[in-house]
């Protein structure tokens, strides 16, 4: 199937502040990995292809291993990914799936014990960015071209 339209040609101002969210999610002080990683998670879950496809080559770029992006749907019982990362991977499914997960006080607290108040937010706003960026890949029809 091919793309259904040029989005980014019929509604030119909401792209570019899509874009403009993209480029803030990219200067955070999240680190790159990671950050790539939530979105392969959050693709994942969404079952969006282009966009995995898309930020699993990113993540190879940024040496993120084989084995990282293959255990990331075992990220919780794997031991390959810090505490640290487990807890943004676990922000990143709860946020995804928050009619079923929600984001409870607890997991809160244990996520601050690891991260600032503005890298809290930023977390978030990664997470919600990929999200949009899933629903309107897979809404719009793209596929992945090679």
């Amino acid at each position: 199937m091919e793309n259904r339209m040029n989005y980014f040609k019929a509604a030119p101002n909401a792209l570019e502040k899509m874009m403009e969210l993209e480029k803030y999610t990219k200067k955070t002080f999240i680190d790159k990995k990671l950050r790539e990683l939530i979105k392969i998670r959050v693709s994942q879950i969404n079952g969006c292809s282009y966009c995995l496809n898309m930020h699993t080559k990113t993540a190879k770029k940024l040496k993120v291993t084989d084995k990282q992006i293959n255990q990331l749907k075992d990220w919780n019982e794997a031991n390959i990914f810090s505490p640290k990362e487990k807890l943004a991977l676990e922000l990143a499914e709860n946020v995804t799936l928050i009619a079923e997960k929600g984001v409870s006080d607890e997991l809160y607290q244990r996520v601050r014990e690891h991260y600032n108040e503005k890298e809290y937010v930023d977390l978030i706003m990664i997470i919600n960015q990929i999200n949009m960026w899933n629903r309107l890949s897979i809404s719009m029809g793209n596929t992945v071209k090679e």
